[in-house]
């Protein structure tokens, strides 16, 4: 298979437009996804009017429905929110537009075993820098741990999905939790009166 050569998306609607025409396909070349986010050079002028941030918790803000095939969206984190969830059988693209965010992988917990969840590795992702994750590849937890700075990261799902499983470090427990927007294209959702459990 000929690797295209990357055209460099200047903007983010030009990071879109390339991304529904990769996904045209029904296979995903899944470093070509990667390097074409990477590509785009954060540019908060073109994303600031997706960024919504709440006190308590870190909020998904959907920018783009992907023709049904993805999700584009940008998750605003506030001092220390944080999530250790899968990924419900999807491809995950996820680039940081502002500020780091610590990835830690885990192991997938056995089903009889209680007590902490295994660490396999961990990263500081920077800014412009793009992570991929799928099931296969265990769970992630995702975090700010500055005490002083939001943290701002573009997120693609592919294909999109309702819910997905939160677990609990400490002891493996999993609760299924249902995905939803705190804002999309740019206009805050309706509240919704359920409290998340998202962060944990």
């Amino acid at each position: 298979m000929e690797q295209t050569e990357l055209v460099k998306p200047e903007t983010l609607d030009d990071l879109i437009k390339t991304l529904h025409n990769i996904f045209e396909s029904d296979c995903i070349n899944v470093e070509e996804v990667q390097d074409v986010m990477e590509a785009y050079e954060s540019k908060p002028q073109e994303w600031m009017k997706f960024a919504k941030f709440d006190q308590y918790r870190y909020t998904r803000n959907l920018v783009d429905e992907g023709n049904g095939k993805f999700n584009l969206m940008i998750l605003c984190w506030g001092e220390g929110h944080g999530s250790i969830h899968d990924h419900t059988n999807s491809h995950c693209f996820m680039k940081m537009l502002q500020g780091q965010l610590k990835e830690t992988l885990f192991a997938w917990p056995d089903s009889k075993s209680h007590g902490d969840m295994v660490q396999k590795s961990q990263r500081i992702l920077q800014e412009n820098k793009v992570a991929y994750i799928n099931d296969s590849l265990g769970l992630h937890r995702v975090e700010n741990v500055s005490h002083t700075e939001c943290a701002v990261s573009l997120h693609l799902y592919s294909p999109p999905f309702q819910s997905c499983q939160t677990f609990d470090q400490r002891t493996g427990h999993r609760n299924t939790v249902k995905m939803t927007f705190w804002s999309k294209y740019g206009e805050r959702t309706p509240f919704e009166t359920t409290i998340s459990q998202e962060n944990n």
